[in-house]
C-alpha cells in the first residue's frame, strides 16, 4: 500500500509515472554497456583473441583451466567451437547470477543499493576487458554485477504501480523499449569503434555507458517507490507462510520459467551463430559501401522500439473488446512466432558453400517475426513475475525468471557447437524446431498455467 500511495503522488508523464522514465533511461545505458560488449564478443574471440592466444602473442589468465574444463566434458574443440561454449557460458551466467542479486535485495541490500552496486562492478568489467590477459577477470565482474543490476530494476518498474493496475503489463512494454533503445545504439557505438579503431575503443565506450546509466539513476531516486525490502520490514504480515495461492503462483512461474528456456537458447543466437553467419555469409554492401557486421545486431532492437508501440495500441484495442490473450497464451505465442522466424532462410541457406553471401535484407527480413515473438513473450513475463509473486520475494522471483535466460544462454553455446558440423539449413531448422515445440508444450497446458498464476494475468 505504500508503494501505490508513493506512485500516486509522483507527477506523472504520459499517463505513468516519471519513475518509469528513470528507469527506463538507466536500464537504456545499461544495456547499450551489455550489448555494445555483446557485439564484439564473438568475433573478438574467433577473430583476435584466441588466434594470438594459440600463437603464443598473449596470455589470458584462467584461459588453461578453463579449457580443460570444456574439453574434458566435450571433447577437442575447434577456435570456434570453444568461443562458442564461453559465449554461452558468460551469457548464461550473466543471467544464473540474478538469482543470488536477488537475494541479496530482498534480504540486505535493497533494490536501489544493489542496482548501483551492479553497475559500478559492470563498468569495472568493461574496462578490464581493455586488457587481453584480463578478459576472463572482465567477464567474471560482468556477471557479478548484472546479478546485482538486472532483477532489481526490472522489479521496481512493476513497484511504480498499486496491484490491479492495467498499466503494468503496458508500463513493462515501455521499459523494454528502453532496453532495445540501447541495444540498438549499442552496436552502432561499441562495434563500430571495435572494429573500425580497435576493440579496446569499443569495450571503452561499453564501460563509459554503464557509469552513464549509474549516474542518471542516482539522480533520479527521488521518483522511484520504496525498496521490497523497506517495506517487508515495516509490515508484520511478510512473516506470515505462503498460502495456497502464492504456492500455486510460484509454481506455475516455475513451469513457465522452464519452458522459456528453448525460447532464450535459440533467441540468443542473434549474438553467437547468427552474428558469425552475419560477418561470413551476409553482404552488407549499399551503394558501394560496406557496413559493419556489427550493426546486424541492432536490426532487432529497432524493431522493438518502433513495433511495440503498435502491439501495445493492439493489445489495448483487444483488451477493450475482452480478447486480449493473457500473459501465458501471449507467451507460447512468442515462442512460436520466434520459430516461424527462420523458415525463409531454411531453404535460402542449405547447402550454401562457407563463403558464398546472401543480402543483408534476408536477415532483417527474418529478424521481424523474431522481434514480435520476444515482444510477446519477455517484456510479458517480466510483468506476470510481478503481479503474481509474492511481494517478499519478488526480486528473488525475478532472478529466479533469470534463470531460463541462464539455461537458454548455456544451451544457446552448446548449440553453437553445431554450427560447423551442420549445413546452414539444418541448423536454422534445427532453430526453428526447439522454439516452435516450446510454444506448443505450454499452449498444450495452458489452462492448469493459467489457473496456477490467474486467469487475466
Amino acid at each position: 500500500m505504500e508503494a501505490a500511495q508513493t506512485v500516486r503522488e509522483q507527477r506523472e508523464i504520459f499517463g505513468h509515472p516519471a519513475g518509469l522514465y528513470v528507469l527506463f533511461f538507466t536500464e537504456m545505458w545499461e544495456r547499450v554497456s551489455y550489448y555494445g560488449m555483446r557485439a564484439l564478443l564473438i568475433l573478438y574471440m574467433t577473430d583476435y583473441l584466441f588466434v594470438r592466444m594459440k600463437a603464443g602473442v598473449v596470455p589470458v589468465y584462467g584461459f588453461g583451466g578453463l579449457e580443460s574444463a570444456i574439453t574434458s566434458v566435450f571433447g577437442p574443440q575447434s577456435i570456434q567451437q570453444i568461443a562458442s561454449q564461453i559465449y554461452g557460458l558468460y551469457t548464461g551466467l550473466v543471467y544464473f547470477a540474478t538469482l543470488p542479486g536477488g537475494m541479496i535485495a530482498d534480504r540486505l541490500l535493497g533494490q536501489r543499493k544493489s542496482v548501483v552496486l551492479g553497475g559500478l562492478i559492470m563498468a569495472t568489467g568493461q574496462f578490464l576487458l581493455m586488457s587481453e590477459p584480463l578478459f576472463l577477470a572482465g567477464l567474471l565482474c560482468l556477471i557479478v554485477g548484472n546479478g546485482c543490476f538486472k532483477p532489481n530494476i526490472s522489479t521496481q518498474v512493476g513497484g511504480l504501480y498499486p496491484q490491479g493496475d492495467p498499466r503494468r503489463d503496458r508500463a513493462y512494454t515501455i521499459f523494454y523499449m528502453g532496453i532495445n533503445v540501447g541495444a540498438f545504439i549499442a552496436p552502432l557505438i561499441c562495434g563500430t569503434l571495435g572494429q573500425w579503431y580497435g576493440w579496446k575503443w569499443g569495450f571503452m565506450s561499453a564501460g563509459v555507458g554503464m557509469l552513464f546509466g549509474v549516474s542518471f539513476y542516482l539522480w533520479g531516486q527521488r521518483f522511484l517507490a520504496k525498496d521490497q525490502l523497506t517495506m517487508s520490514r515495516e509490515s508484520a504480515k511478510e512473516h506470515r507462510p505462503f498460502t495456497r495461492n502464492e504456492w500455486a503462483a510460484i509454481l506455475g512461474l516455475v513451469v513457465l520459467c522452464v519452458l522459456n528456456t528453448l525460447f532464450w537458447a535459440v533467441y540468443e543466437q542473434q549474438g553467437n551463430t547468427l552474428q558469425l553467419f552475419a560477418d561470413r555469409n551476409a553482404d552488407w554492401h549499399v551503394f558501394g559501401w560496406e557496413m559493419p557486421s556489427t550493426w546486424f545486431q541492432s536490426v532487432n532492437p529497432f524493431f522493438i522500439f518502433t513495433v511495440t508501440p503498435l502491439l501495445n495500441a493492439f493489445w489495448a484495442w483487444q483488451n477493450r473488446r475482452g480478447k486480449e490473450p493473457a500473459s501465458v497464451t501471449k507467451i507460447a505465442l512468442g515462442c512460436i512466432l520466434l520459430g516461424l522466424s527462420f523458415l525463409p532462410l531454411i531453404p535460402l541457406t542449405d547447402g550454401l558453400a562457407d563463403t558464398a553471401k546472401i543480402s543483408f535484407l534476408w536477415l532483417v527480413f527474418c529478424t521481424f517475426p523474431y522481434t514480435v515473438g520476444e515482444i510477446y513473450l519477455s517484456p510479458i513475463g517480466l510483468s506476470l513475475v510481478t503481479k503474481v509473486a509474492p511481494a517478499r520475494i519478488v526480486s528473488m522471483m525475478m532472478g529466479m525468471w533469470f534463470l531460463a535466460n541462464f539455461l537458454g544462454n548455456y544451451l544457446t553455446g552448446y548449440i553453437g557447437t553445431f554450427y560447423e558440423t551442420m549445413s546452414h539449413g539444418k541448423f536454422f531448422f534445427l532453430l526453428a524446431a526447439m522454439a516452435v515445440a516450446a510454444g506448443l508444450v505450454i499452449l498444450a497446458i495452458s489452462r492448469p498455467l493459467k489457473n496456477a498464476v490467474g486467469h487475466d494475468t
